[in-house]
């Protein structure tokens, strides 16, 4: 099995391969090789067709990742490993970072090469075998941003080194200055250069934040 295959499985079902690496004996997953994955170009094209996110059921975005990203496993002779449906949860956070193409960006939360603040995990294949993995190396897109917007784009300061804080974004996006955050995503991760490469539409980023908005 080479990446080239998997990223040809996962890209019918607007999917991609956001890193992949291998674990060590000890890991969670138990596997011998990690493939991360992630919402390519289509994605929003291929959840919104599909039944599940018609059938007007809660959290269609996780159950359409369940059932695709387990069909894909089975047909590639892998197990499928989820970022939510705990505890336990898998430690998605260290293996974005284990696989060298997400780092802890300027104000703490995730930066992607790819997708920048806005990088998100679907899912990910783990594998017993110990699949031959490219030796390239990706670039921090931190590395070569000189205004580094993420720092002073949230008007409340809610995002910075020192943390997150929630309540503090909560409160905001209840008032009528944050509708723009709650109908079009957090202005951090949209004001970063590289979150251009998610290609994330307005109407993902809402369903998104209605979501966490929700959970108070």
């Amino acid at each position: 099995m080479r990446l080239k295959q998997i990223r040809s499985a996962v890209l019918d079902h607007g999917l991609e391969i956001y890193g992949a690496f291998h674990p060590d004996a000890e890991d969670f997953s138990r596997a011998a090789t990690l493939v991360l994955l992630g919402p390519t170009y289509n994605f929003w094209d291929v959840i919104t067709a599909s039944d599940i996110y018609q059938d007007g059921k809660s959290d269609p975005i996780d159950r359409w990742s369940t059932k695709v990203i387990t069909a894909i496993a089975q047909n590639l002779g892998a197990k499928p490993v989820f970022p939510f449906g705990g505890p336990p949860y898998a430690p998605f956070l260290s293996w974005a970072k284990a696989s060298r193409r997400a780092w802890d960006s300027p104000v703490g939360m995730l930066v992607h090469d790819l997708t920048g603040l806005m990088v998100s995990y679907r899912g990910a294949l783990a594998f017993d075998d110990r699949l031959d993995l490219p030796a390239r190396a990706f670039d921090n897109p931190c590395d070569t941003c000189d205004d580094k917007p993420c720092l002073t784009a949230c008007p409340v300061d809610a995002l910075n080194p020192s943390g997150y804080d929630v309540p503090k974004c909560h409160a905001y996006m209840d008032t009528n200055a944050g509708t723009s955050c709650l109908t079009q995503g957090c202005l951090v991760r949209r004001a970063c250069p590289a979150s251009v490469g998610a290609n994330r539409l307005a109407e993902q980023s809402a369903l998104h934040m209605r979501a966490f908005r929700g959970n108070k």
